[in-house]
């Protein structure tokens, strides 16, 4: 055998031993959350200051005006949680520019990417919050649909829903489902009709929630003013202009039994 072919083919095997398929197995998962704000600065380091100085002007102009304020920190969790409430309810807040009326908001957990800490909220924050290209859009279910609905809420531990939701999930976490629920005070009835607003990722019948690709009469403007996150800076930006501060709080709309 030639020696080159003989060291070529001993390489290869080794080669294809090393990469061959590797058998892991997940023990656990940790996970925490930090809040970054002004304590961070306590102790600036000077020469990093200098560096980012011009990109902190430039940086600055853009996402340093403020939108608001609001009454203390917040965060999304489910199965329920004051940033995802005040979020829903921000959807139905903004219906009334499309001349709609919803019985019902849905922001799901997974668009909610960051944290609102309590004071001043600037554009920053609020494209932290909202990074991605969402934008507002209504659909009607019937009745059923809606229970199904809410069913895979519940499957999944629960969404951002608007006021008037009264939804009780049971189960552990990962097996979660709907004990009952109802809205406004309601029943849910078989033979009606809702209006929700919600986002067009969701109405494209993603995270768990496929009933809302059902849907019929859906309005869904394509203009990028319709993004959720000029929407939540409008809504903070009127609450500045009358002089109040942005809260939310967690009041029951999502409970889970064990």
């Amino acid at each position: 055998m030639n020696i080159k072919h003989f060291i070529f083919g001993t390489l290869a095997t080794l080669m294809l031993v090393s990469c061959a398929q590797k058998h892991y197995r997940l023990v656990s998962v940790d996970r925490s959350r930090i809040i970054v704000d002004s304590r961070y600065d306590k102790n600036p380091d000077a020469e990093a200051e200098k560096f980012i100085a011009p990109y902190k002007r430039v940086n600055d102009s853009i996402m340093g005006p403020i939108m608001g304020v609001v009454a203390h920190n917040m965060h999304a969790q489910r199965p329920e949680s004051d940033l995802s409430n005040l979020l829903a309810d921000i959807l139905v807040w903004a219906a009334k520019d499309y001349n709609e009326q919803p019985v019902l908001g849905i922001y799901n957990m997974g668009g909610i990417r960051a944290d609102l800490t309590k004071g001043e909220v600037t554009y920053g924050d609020v494209l932290d919050v909202a990074p991605f290209e969402n934008k507002i859009c209504f659909v009607t279910l019937n009745g059923e649909q809606m229970i199904t609905l809410f069913q895979q809420m519940a499957k999944r531990g629960g969404e951002g829903v608007s006021r008037g939701v009264e939804l009780v999930i049971e189960g552990p976490e990962n097996d979660t489902k709907m004990k009952s629920v109802r809205l406004h005070g309601k029943e849910i009835d078989p033979k009606a009709e809702y209006r929700i607003a919600t986002i067009n990722y969701l109405l494209e019948g993603n995270d768990g929630m496929p009933i809302l690709k059902e849907g019929t009469n859906k309005i869904a403007p394509d203009d990028a003013s319709n993004n959720t996150r000029f929407l939540i800076m409008n809504y903070f930006l009127d609450k500045k202009a009358k002089g109040e501060i942005v809260d939310s709080k967690v009041e029951g709309r999502i409970v889970r039994i064990k």
